[in-house]
C-alpha cells in the first residue's frame, strides 16, 4: 500500500493515547486519606458519594456499585426480569448491555439504531415489542441523550420499565432534565476511560423509593444491613439475608476518587465540548467524513468523538485508515462491534448480520478519536493534521 510522504508533517513525536485518566493531587490526598482512616471498603465515603451524585443528577437515591454493568444487573434483578422475558435494547453497544439480561434468564431484543444520533430507534423499539416484552434499555450513545420522551410513551403504552444506560452521559441533559432523573433506573460508569472516573465502579439512580431499597439490599449479598451499618460505632452485629443477592459495592477507596471527579466535571465535561467543536469546525469541509450530530433538544457529555468515514471517497478502508493513524503516533478505538455480531449472540440467539443495518452500516465506518481533558489543544490539532492529511493522501 502507498505510504504517506515522509516529507508530510503528519506523524507526532511522542505517542497521544486514545484515552487517559484526568487524576489530580486532589484525588490521590483523599485516597491517602481512605487508607490512613482504616475504613477501605463501602463505609462513609461511598455514602457521602451517592449523596452527591443523587444531588448532582436531581434523582432522589443513588446506590453506588463496582460498574456500570452491576448496575443495570441490579435495576433488572429489581424489576423481577428473569426466564423467558424479552428485554428490548440497542445493538450499538458494549456487549455488557445485552449479557446483563442473558444472566437473569432474559432474551436480548435489538432494535436498530438512528443514522443521525446512534441512538436507539424508537420505532424500532415499538416493533420489537412482545407480549414477553418486559423492560425496555436505551444506552444513551457517547454521551448523546436519546429520544426520551417517544420511549416514555411507548414504555407507558406498554406498562414496561425503562433502564437507561447511561454509561457514557454522565452530566448530559434531555430536555433540561439531568439524565439519571428520567426513566425508571440509571445506570453509569466510572470506567477509567470515562467522563468521572474511579478506576471502576459505577452508579444506578432512581426515583422509585421502593425500588431503590431492592437494588440497596441485592447489592450486598441480600443482607438487611451492610458494613457500614454492621461495624460503625451505631451498628450492630445481627443481621439476615432477605434476598439472593450479588457482591456490587463500591469501595470506599473508589469512592474517595469520585468524589473529586464529581466537583470536577462539570469542568471536564466543558474542555471536551470545546475539543469537539475544534474537530467539528476542522472536518466541516471534508467530504470523506460524517460528523457527529447533536440535536438541539440535549446537552452532550461528549464522552465520544465518533467520525464516520465515507467509504466512497477514499481508496483505504476503516482498518487502514486506523493502521495510518497508528503510524502517526495517534491512538484510535472503534464503538462497537454491534453485540449481534459477536459469535455468542450469533449462536445462541441467531442472529446474523443484516439483521440491523444502521448498526451496521455505522460500526464499518466509524473512528474514534481522542477526547479527554488531558489533551491539550496542540494534542487536538495535532490529530486534526493527522486524520485530514490521511484523507487527503488517500481520497479517491
Amino acid at each position: 500500500m502507498t505510504q504517506i510522504p515522509q516529507e508530510t508533517n503528519w506523524r507526532r513525536a511522542d505517542f497521544l493515547p486514545y484515552a487517559r485518566a484526568d487524576i489530580t493531587e486532589a484525588e490521590i490526598a483523599e485516597v491517602v486519606d481512605t487508607l490512613r482512616s482504616g475504613w477501605l471498603s463501602m463505609g462513609p465515603k461511598t455514602i457521602e458519594f451517592e449523596k452527591r451524585f443523587a444531588a448532582y443528577t436531581n434523582a432522589t437515591d443513588a446506590i453506588a456499585v463496582n460498574s456500570c454493568t452491576a448496575g443495570l444487573h441490579l435495576a433488572l434483578a429489581a424489576l423481577g426480569i428473569g426466564d423467558g422475558d424479552e428485554v428490548i435494547t440497542t445493538p450499538l453497544t458494549f456487549a455488557a448491555t445485552a449479557n446483563v439480561a442473558v444472566h437473569l434468564g432474559a432474551r436480548p431484543v435489538f432494535a436498530d439504531v438512528r443514522a443521525d444520533d446512534f441512538n436507539i430507534d424508537p420505532h424500532a423499539v415499538e416493533r420489537a415489542i412482545t407480549p414477553r416484552t418486559r423492560a425496555i434499555i436505551p444506552v444513551h450513545m457517547a454521551g448523546h441523550p436519546c429520544r426520551m420522551d417517544e420511549l416514555l410513551d411507548i414504555a407507558a403504552a406498554h406498562n414496561l420499565p425503562i433502564v437507561e444506560d447511561a454509561a457514557h452521559a454522565v452530566g448530559a441533559r434531555y430536555r433540561g432534565k439531568m439524565i439519571g432523573s428520567i426513566g425508571t433506573a440509571t445506570a453509569f460508569s466510572f470506567y477509567v476511560t470515562k467522563n468521572l472516573t474511579t478506576g471502576e465502579g459505577g452508579m444506578v439512580t432512581t426515583n422509585d423509593a421502593d425500588l431503590a431499597e431492592t437494588m440497596r439490599t441485592l447489592r450486598l449479598h441480600g443482607m438487611n444491613r451492610d458494613a457500614w451499618a454492621r461495624y460503625s460505632d451505631k451498628g450492630t452485629w445481627y443481621y439476615e439475608i432477605t434476598a439472593a443477592g450479588y457482591k456490587y459495592n463500591m469501595t470506599d477507596i473508589a469512592a474517595a476518587i469520585g468524589l473529586h471527579q464529581l466537583r470536577r466535571l462539570n469542568d471536564f465535561i466543558e474542555v471536551r465540548r470545546h475539543y469537539a467543536a475544534l474537530y467539528n469546525e476542522a472536518f466541516a469541509d471534508m467530504d470523506t467524513f460524517v460528523l457527529p450530530t447533536t440535536r438541539a433538544d440535549v446537552e452532550h457529555a461528549w464522552h465520544l468523538y465518533i467520525l464516520r468515514l465515507r467509504p466512497e471517497t477514499l481508496r483505504i478502508d476503516r482498518a487502514a485508515f486506523i493502521e495510518k493513524l497508528r503510524e502517526a503516533n495517534i491512538g484510535t478505538s472503534v464503538h462497537f462491534i454491534p453485540v449481534h455480531l459477536h459469535p455468542y449472540y450469533r449462536d445462541t440467539f441467531g442472529y446474523q448480520r443484516g439483521d440491523f443495518p444502521v448498526a451496521e452500516a455505522i460500526f464499518d465506518q466509524a473512528i474514534s478519536l481522542p477526547l479527554y481533558t488531558t489533551m491539550t489543544e496542540e494534542d487536538v490539532f495535532s490529530v486534526i493534521e493527522a486524520t485530514r492529511a490521511i484523507a487527503h493522501h488517500y481520497r479517491r
